[in-house]
């Protein structure tokens, strides 16, 4: 059956709508409510065995009304179909492609951002195809990556998504043949990070899952995971930070876990046990976030350090920038993911946010608020790049709070986010060091700018948010300086000094086209592309579609493995 002609279609149309119209009226009649018709039912089956048969997934009314007649000729009772449960989302399908804004100068910038992300994707192709990463000034693959040497495409898998919402099919094509044919990450010879390979990889291919129903790029997520899961052997329940994909042994190093690391798997896991049916993957991150829950925390906060063998923690250092960051990002993430179901996740982050606020946000002598990091005892006056996430992070949760808790919340992402774009805006270059210091210390690391994103996704959120012209303006400004700045022949690369023009330090981290320029790009399109009321960015920017809301959710059907239909019932 599995041809391109129209009557192999309409035989596994009207074997699917009988079978599943069949199991409806057996099993569950009592459930339906009234407002689902058979004509709907029709387009969606009709998409997935398009999809499956490898033919446009479009379908016009002609093709629906013709199939239709072939079902009534069936005699199974289109009254079957009537109905839905309530459950079922009756509205369209989320965008993620298109979403051009209407004015010319939102379109234009937009237009050079997708050109941006072109440069950095050819540069990719043709200097490091299948490497995980470029050096575009050297014009050479990268070997000192996160994920070591080995030829496992990490740029590829990363850049998916972006691709896909661009609109750029050919780049999109090739990367999804090289992904089917040589993804395997059983190549990797060193131990690498739990935390980096499922942000990177495993959330990159989720989201590509959940933008195109391919389930090959599920399985490809699944076979990771599983090689990810002897780190979760421990007496704790915590996961070691490292391991080895060959021999699944774990990196025990220095006996401890990263905060930042162990607390940002939970969307990703709960979400592919929702699309798969196997709960191993949710039982693993919610056994974790259960004992993080139950653990006595100084000061409502997380140190960042624990010991998965004793349960201890590790030195008294809290941090919402590095080693911290995207732990408490997750607590309000998968909250939100879940469809606002999952209230431990919700708890965890309001007590959090407390500790935040108590004892980590401060004000500099310039009227400009920071988070400090907490150590050994006292505030350390400094906030890293990756703090600037904050911004969004804080102004997502004013916007699920009651009026006043709103907008005091909403004060303190608008001021962070100030911040962090002062610190843009103070350097030679208009690009943000790794660190913005307060105390008047200095470090030389302190002045690089590795392509970093946090910043314009503070601005991506609160323009989608506020509608406040501003952070399209500041989010140009960031746009000129990477032209600037950091374009090469090859790519774009980082600077070691934000001080020194052109201080190329020969590296284009994957992130930059899975997080930086995607959110660039969707700070000047519409608000429906990528909607933010129904998708979720994990901490790479892949976006995860939100339960319960989104039709892309792709739900695992326990009743019907054959995927005749896809409805949550």
């Amino acid at each position: 059956l599995k041809t391109n002609s129209s009557s192999s279609l309409q035989l596994r149309l009207v074997l699917s709508v009988m079978t599943f119209g069949f199991f409806l009226v057996i099993c569950i009649s009592s459930a339906l409510s009234n407002d689902y018709s058979l004509q709907h039912v029709v387009q969606l089956e009709v998409q997935h065995l398009r999809q499956e048969l490898h033919l446009p997934v479009r379908v016009d009314d002609e093709e629906t009304e013709t199939l239709l007649g072939d079902i009534n000729k069936t005699s199974v009772s289109s009254s079957i179909f009537a109905n839905k449960t309530a459950a079922v989302n009756s509205t369209s399908d989320p965008t993620i492609q298109g979403g051009e804004a209407t004015d010319p100068q939102t379109k234009a910038r937009r237009n050079v951002v997708r050109k941006m992300m072109k440069h950095a994707w050819d540069g990719y192709a043709a200097h490091a195809w299948g490497k995980n990463e470029v050096r575009p000034v050297s014009k050479s693959g990268n070997y000192g990556t996160v994920f070591g040497s080995s030829d496992c495409g990490a740029t590829i898998v990363d850049s998916m998504d972006t691709l896909y919402i661009m609109g750029l099919e050919e780049e999109f094509a090739m990367a999804k043949r090289w992904i089917s044919a040589n993804l395997n990450l059983t190549k990797m010879t060193e131990d690498i990070s739990v935390f980096e390979t499922n942000i990177r990889y495993v959330g990159g291919l989720l989201s590509a899952f959940a933008f195109t129903g391919d389930e090959m790029f599920k399985n490809k997520a699944v076979e990771i995971v599983e090689k990810l899961l002897p780190a979760f052997a421990t007496p704790t329940g915590v996961p070691w930070g490292n391991v080895n994909m060959q021999t699944g042994l774990v990196g025990k190093m220095d006996r401890m876990s990263v905060l930042s690391e162990f607390g940002t798997l939970h969307m990703e896991f709960s979400y592919l046990s929702d699309i798969t049916g196997n709960t191993i993957f949710k039982e693993k991150v919610e056994a974790l976030r259960d004992f993080l829950d139950e653990k006595e925390k100084p000061h409502n906060l997380y140190p960042n350090f624990l010991n998965p063998s004793t349960g201890q923690w590790g030195e008294d250092h809290c941090s919402v920038g590095a080693l911290g960051d995207s732990f408490y990002e997750y607590l309000l993430k998968e909250w939100l993911r879940s469809g606002k179901t999952d209230q431990q996740a919700k708890k965890m982050f309001d007590e959090a946010a407390i500790g935040i606020e108590q004892m980590l946000l401060q004000n500099s002598s310039q009227g400009l608020m920071y988070l400090a990091d907490w150590k050994g005892g006292q505030l350390e006056h400094k906030m890293d790049h990756l703090a600037c996430f904050a911004g969004g992070m804080f102004a997502l949760a004013a916007e699920e709070m009651e009026d006043t808790e709103k907008m005091r919340w909403m004060k303190i992402a608008e001021a962070i986010t100030t911040t962090c774009h002062q610190s843009y805006e103070n350097t030679d270059t208009k690009l943000g060091p790794e660190v913005i210091r307060f105390d008047g210390s200095f470090r030389p690391h302190d002045r690089s700018y590795i392509l970093r994103p946090e910043t314009v996704e503070s601005y991506f959120i609160l323009w989608r948010l506020t509608k406040n012209p501003k952070y399209r303006e500041w989010g140009w400004k960031v746009v000129q300086a990477l032209e600037m700045n950091c374009k090469v022949e090859g790519g774009y690369s980082g600077i070691r000094n934000v001080n020194v023009k052109k201080s190329t330090d020969d590296v284009q981290q994957s992130y930059f086209l899975a997080e930086t320029l995607k959110y660039l790009y969707l700070l000047f399109s519409d608000d429906d592309l990528v909607d933010l009321k129904q998708w979720v960015f994990n901490t790479e920017a892949h976006p995860l579609p939100i339960k319960g809301v989104n039709t892309f959710y792709r739900a695992y059907d326990t009743l019907d493995r054959s995927r005749i239909l896809h409805l949550e019932l």
